[in-house]
């Protein structure tokens, strides 16, 4: 069984979707228990593969029994092996938690939605698995044609901001396939492993310069690195909380994985660091992206799009340091993308609940919630910490290490940019908060004791939430055993 874990992660989900579709048409509660189970035999085979990794070292899968490069293999290592784990478990815990919303808010589509999301997440772990250029290309778009579907049934301008995300996103599509186009015409392969065997000879090559820029634009516009975010606000708000509960977390972090994954395995650090004298643009533009990631959040005045700029900094954060092209960048880069999907699962449902309960997420009608909530909003407290970078969460850790990371490159415009985009972080939580704990006053000055009584989400919403602020902190006390048992052999030997 634990030889069939690469595919089990990838099959089940999607034959799941097509098994979904179908319930949905005979009985819709159906649906819901197929979703947990597929998404539960992932999770189960994406942390068995992440052990197996630790255990043996990496782990090939032939899909089909051919060897690449003619068949497509699975390559899992520490780097992706760290990183499955986190896709299948945000996956499944925002599904249990937005099982209630989805039936409020799609009771006719139920089936559709299930199927879809189940679908997506299939497609992302199938980007992190794959060890095929050509692959990734196919699974991307598995993972972005649903998640169009997702956010087009949103509020009503999401089918407006999602055709805004379609024609984004298939650019950075496009860009990545031709990117691996030229590629192919360069190697003759599509396998990862074999291209990084066959390039250091072609580096002087015009095409393997462009194919590396053209890719790596591509992969910017999926993850809305500034300032190819413009999809991305838009998008993420006016969806439901079940789909940006799955989108934000995830996507652009898988996004973040594939572009650490083509610098250090496809293109290799020699070419990348060494021989492109381009980091330092790079890291200058991430410094641009955090900045303007936290002023656009300032000038925002509902809860959810400012979330979504705070996700355009978040990546800034990782983009940079992933390009100082030391250590403790590309350990900071790499423990980030695990942190941030959980910061960002954390405040995002949260949003979930208090859309559920108060049916607004602007800012005006967060009034009372702590007294209202007080768990959800406890819960709230401990993601907006992690944020911010307080420890013991876990955000504080990967902050650490960018920030050791740019002193060790000489980058101090990018330490500057992280301390700038906490002190921002801290003014735009404390101003919710604030928010959140003033009691709304009736016309007469005296207390509206309705709006006094506590009216917390169903448990099913709660404890997943609940699971997930936890996970902020036990993550935050074990980085030190992620890093050493994990990143470290992520990251090669190259890289000082």
């Amino acid at each position: 069984m634990s030889q069939q874990y690469p595919a089990l992660l990838v099959v089940v989900p999607l034959l799941s979707a097509m098994i979904i579709s179908i319930a949905g048409w005979v009985n819709k509660r159906w649906c819901f228990p197929i979703a947990v189970a597929a998404l539960g035999v992932a999770a189960c085979s994406s942390v068995g593969l992440l052990l197996q990794v630790l255990d043996q070292g990496k782990v090939i899968y032939l899909m089909g029994g051919w060897p690449p490069p003619m068949g497509i293999a699975y390559y899992i290592d520490h780097l992706n092996g760290l990183v499955l784990p986190v896709v299948s478990i945000v996956a499944l815990l925002n599904l249990i938690a937005a099982k209630k919303s989805i039936e409020q808010q799609f009771p006719d589509k139920i089936g559709p939605f299930y199927s879809l999301y189940v679908l997506m997440v299939a497609g992302l772990l199938g980007i992190v698995a794959t060890g095929d250029a050509f692959n990734l290309y196919v699974l991307l778009e598995i993972a972005a044609l649903t998640g169009y579907g997702l956010l087009a049934m949103g509020e009503e301008r999401a089918p407006l901001a999602t055709l805004n995300y379609l024609y984004m996103g298939t650019i950075g599509a496009c860009f990545y396939l031709l990117g691996v186009g030229y590629l192919y015409i360069v190697t003759g392969s599509l396998n990862m492993v074999d291209i990084a065997g066959i390039l250091p000879d072609l580096y002087q090559s015009k095409a393997v310069l462009a194919a590396f820029i053209i890719c790596m634009v591509g992969v910017w516009l999926k993850m809305a690195f500034f300032p190819l975010h413009a999809w991305l606000p838009n998008a993420y708000t006016y969806a439901s909380s079940a789909a940006t509960g799955l989108i934000a977390p995830l996507v652009t972090k898988v996004m973040i994985y594939v572009m650490i994954r083509l610098m250090l395995t496809v293109f290799t650090p020699a070419f990348v660091f060494s021989f492109l004298n381009v980091s330092d643009a790079i890291v200058w533009l991430a410094v641009i992206a955090i900045v303007t990631g936290g002023v656009l959040a300032l000038a925002e005045r509902d809860l959810k799009k400012m979330l979504a700029y705070i996700i355009v900094a978040e990546v800034g954060y990782m983009v940079g340091g992933a390009w100082l092209g030391n250590r403790d960048g590309m350990t900071g880069a790499i423990l980030h993308i695990v942190n941030d999907a959980l910061m960002t699962l954390c405040v995002f449902l949260v949003v979930g609940n208090i859309v559920y309960k108060v049916k607004s997420y602007a800012f005006e009608n967060l009034q009372g919630l702590f007294r209202k909530m007080p768990f959800t909003m406890g819960a709230f407290v401990i993601g907006a910490m992690s944020i911010i970078g307080v420890p013991p969460t876990c955000g504080f850790f990967s902050k650490w290490y960018l920030i050791t990371g740019a002193i060790a490159a000489g980058h101090y415009a990018f330490m500057a940019a992280l301390l700038f985009s906490s002190l921002v972080s801290v003014v735009l939580f404390f101003r919710v908060f604030e928010i959140c704990f003033h009691e709304p006053f009736s016309d007469n000055h005296g207390h509206d004791h309705h709006s006094e009584a506590m009216d917390e989400a169903p448990l099913s919403m709660l404890v997943p939430l609940l699971i997930v602020a936890a996970t902020l902190i036990v993550v935050g006390l074990y980085t030190g055993v992620i890093v050493n048992q994990i990143i470290q052999f992520a990251i090669p030997a190259s890289l000082v």
